[in-house]
């Protein structure tokens, strides 16, 4: 999981590597100035045993946000939900004010949608009811769609600074340029950061399926040495492009009104660059 999303692997090579053994400690640039300090902890019972217990101190100090994963395969329900109670009294004690996310992981193995959403629900009933007055955001997730990618853009979503400037100054943008859409991904792992929309679209998640297009279109690009830098892409209904924005993004802009020329909305885009800049590299 860590793998897709940070060090730009594809799903299917990642069945080659191996289960994390204690831990694995990543520190991970985001936006430029935003250091994710990611500590993946093995969930071997020896090691979950340590991190309560000898290294519970370590573990669970001076957190931000922990994201706790349930496996749809296990059949030891009843340990990983005293587990589960476990990092939840452990983050009480020592980070408070940690935010707290729950990835219902390889839903792929269930085949019905319906039963897909039912055991979503039943989860998401059952870990608000442990985590009592603690507010905590469950998610669905595989390697093998769009999920993984959703997940964790509305996870670093609360994570960027300035994040509501941010909204706000995309949202004029986009009535500006009088686009249907606009969207910034950020530039490694493009992740969506923020995003506006004038007019709705039925497929929710169309944006963590572009990330995945334009991710694996980038890797191959870089098999040939070459460099995503843009597209574009226009039919008779629409017409979208990307592009690199400021240093550490990319923005993709949609539009479906035909009156309105791509090369125009690419002037107000290029004009808007050093604010959207400005506010990004801001800490405030």
């Amino acid at each position: 999981m860590r793998s897709i999303i940070f060090a730009n692997f594809l799903a299917k090579p990642t069945m080659r590597l191996g289960p994390t053994l204690h831990v694995d400690h990543d520190n991970v640039k985001f936006l430029g100035n935003l250091v994710l300090n990611l500590w993946d902890c093995g969930g071997q019972d020896a090691f979950m045993e340590a991190f309560f217990n000898s290294e519970r101190s370590t573990t669970f100090s001076g957190v931000h946000v922990l994201i706790y994963v349930f496996d749809v395969d296990s059949h030891e329900h009843k340990k990983d939900v005293e587990q589960f109670r476990s990092c939840l009294k452990s983050i009480q004690d020592l980070s408070p004010d940690a935010r707290v996310f729950c990835l219902i992981h390889k839903m792929d193995l269930i085949k019905n949608e319906t039963d897909r959403m039912k055991l979503l629900e039943r989860k998401r009933k059952e870990l608000t009811e442990i985590a009592g007055n603690r507010q905590l955001t469950v998610f669905r997730t595989s390697i093998w769609d769009e999920t993984l990618y959703k997940a964790w853009s509305e996870i670093v979503f609360q994570l960027v600074p300035n994040v509501n400037k941010l909204q706000e100054k995309l949202e004029k943008l986009c009535n500006l340029c009088g686009a249907d859409e606009v969207v910034l991904f950020e530039k490694e792992t493009f992740l969506v950061i923020s995003d506006a929309i004038s007019r709705k679209h039925q497929d929710v998640h169309r944006f963590e399926k572009i990330s995945n297009i334009i991710k694996h279109y980038k890797l191959t690009c870089g098999k040939t040495q070459a460099r995503f830098k843009s597209m574009e892409v226009k039919n008779s209904k629409f017409t979208a492009f990307v592009d690199l924005f400021t240093t550490n993004t990319y923005i993709m802009v949609i539009m479906s009104n035909p009156r309105i020329q791509s090369a125009a909305i690419q002037q107000n885009v290029k004009f808007a660059q050093p604010h959207f800049e400005q506010i990004i590299k801001s800490k405030v």
